[in-house]
């Protein structure tokens, strides 16, 4: 059977795409108004293979066709899981019969009725009927939840506004100079992978939650987002970090450039490049999957690292320890860097992350400013009764930190400034300023790196804090690790 030139080309042009793939999945219709129903089906067809292609009925091939087929085609091939579309301009089984996919998709309605496409099993191929299934949920609606943010459950505190002596206006000035910093931040760089599931059920076989995935997004996190968020605010970033040899190695590399952040990442044959999935459904997260190694690094790579931050350390105003305690910082390592940073009176941050595993913030000594959650600050001076400004206090002192920022998850932030003026420590509060979170798990990054910013360029602890919690706000109305940028900011000082 003859082809049309058109089928010709769209066979060429096939060839060369599908080169290297084994199952082949083949669907075609009209898609007039591209419904629930047809991304169940694209879905199921995508799911049975590896390359999905769909013709797009040409306007004189199928009766019903209501909308150009340009236009129809678009719509088609806006659909993430569609690899590949084109308008059809041959009967499909003349197409399938030179194509030769594995596997052919029609709707079940289809199932029992006469069909041309059954040419598949000439060549031993399949022909498979799909209505979908009622797990359905679109790939645009999920991604919606993770970029999307609702500025309306942000309430911004205005009577701190005015105890401390500062307007919007001086917040917005801040983020125009944040482009004059330059930022270099040490500590474990993580992948975090959010993988978007379908709740089937329970198993009937044991008490266990079964669900189905559906989308996968990864995201630079720990010390990287820490950077990339830096950068976003217009800093010049460096960032020092260890990885494994593999491929979440490569996509941190490839993101870190992405965002323009300078980045010295040591290889360590002993560890995998830290990597942490979260299972989410219906917005929250079932289950987290750590794959790591936590020991410390060893003294050649501390040497390494010690010597090209030396190197640098003239050409930064701020450096940040953003530790996961995983190994990247060992004591000796960090005690080196800042004594190298007081030497060159280089103003230093720390933030050591404990949820999951043990660590102590005030191994971090002579800091600027430590932003540790309260879990974090009672297990660093083994205090676990006292009140929170005698808890604050007695960090400062042991850490010899001269400001604190004690985050309290839904309860907001407790600041404990110290007043040179005064020689006396003050503490007031800000409340979380985001009423509905979607994800708190990066609010902590953010406070660190939109304070720390704020201070480096001069500003007070009251203003600072003011920062980090707004900044923080923006961060937790998203899911998953998104870089800030200024317009973020100055998008929720016009509100």
């Amino acid at each position: 059977m003859d082809l049309t030139p058109d089928s010709i080309s769209v066979l060429t042009t096939l060839k060369d795409k599908t080169v290297g793939k084994h199952q082949i999945v083949f669907v075609s219709g009209n898609f007039n108004i591209v419904h629930p129903g047809h991304l169940r089906l694209l879905r199921f067809a995508a799911e049975c293979g590896d390359f999905l292609v769909v013709g797009v009925y040409a306007d004189d091939l199928k009766r019903g066709a209501l909308v150009p087929e340009e236009l129809r085609k678009e719509n088609v091939e806006a659909i993430s899981w569609v690899n590949w579309a084109f308008i059809l301009h041959d009967p499909p089984e003349h197409l399938i019969s030179q194509l030769k996919p594995q596997i052919v998709v029609k709707g079940k309605e289809y199932e029992h009725h006469f069909n041309p496409e059954e040419v598949v099993k000439q060549y031993g191929g399949k022909l498979l009927f799909g209505s979908g299934d009622i797990i359905f949920s679109s790939v645009d609606l999920l991604r919606r939840e993770f970029h999307e943010l609702n500025q309306a459950t942000i309430i911004k505190d205005y009577d701190f506004l005015q105890r401390h002596h500062f307007t919007l206006p001086d917040l917005a000035t801040t983020v125009a100079a944040f482009k004059n910093l330059r930022v270099c931040i040490l500590g474990e760089i993580i992948v975090d992978e959010y993988i978007t599931c379908d709740p089937l059920g329970m198993s009937q076989e044991d008490p266990t939650i079964v669900i189905t995935p559906l989308w996968a997004e990864k995201f630079v996190g720990g010390a990287g987002i820490v950077s990339t968020h830096a950068a976003g605010l217009g800093a010049n970033v460096t960032l020092f970090s260890v990885v494994g040899k593999d491929d979440t190695a490569r996509f941190a590399r490839q993101q870190l450039d992405l965002n323009r952040v300078r980045a010295y990442l040591y290889e360590d044959d002993s560890r995998p490049t830290i990597l942490k999935q979260r299972f989410r459904t219906q917005g929250k997260t079932l289950l987290r999957v750590n794959h790591l190694r936590s020991h410390a690094i060893d003294q050649e790579i501390q040497a390494k690292f010690f010597r090209d931050f030396q190197v640098m350390v003239d050409q930064v105003d701020l450096v940040i320890f953003s530790d996961f305690n995983y190994g990247c910082l060992p004591q000796p390592l960090v005690d080196n860097i800042v004594t190298e940073c007081q030497q060159r009176q280089v103003m230093t941050v720390a933030d050591s992350q404990c949820s999951s595993q043990v660590g102590d913030v005030s191994r971090f000594k002579g800091m600027t400013l430590l932003t540790p959650t309260e879990r974090e600050a009672r297990i660093s001076v083994r205090d676990f009764e006292s009140g929170l400004v005698v808890l604050a206090e007695s960090l400062r002192c042991q850490a010899q930190s001269r400001h604190l920022l004690l985050t309290l998850a839904s309860e907001g932030v407790l600041i404990h400034g110290y007043v040179s003026e005064t020689h006396q420590s003050l503490t007031d509060r800000l409340p979380a300023f985001n009423t509905a979170p979607k994800d708190v798990a990066g609010a902590g990054d953010t406070l660190l790196i939109c304070a720390a910013m704020s201070l480096a360029l001069g500003n007070d602890i009251w203003q600072s804090a003011y920062w980090g919690s707004l900044a923080a706000a923006c961060q937790v109305g998203r899911v998953g690790n998104i870089p800030l940028i200024s317009e973020d900011l100055y998008r929720e000082l016009s509100q």
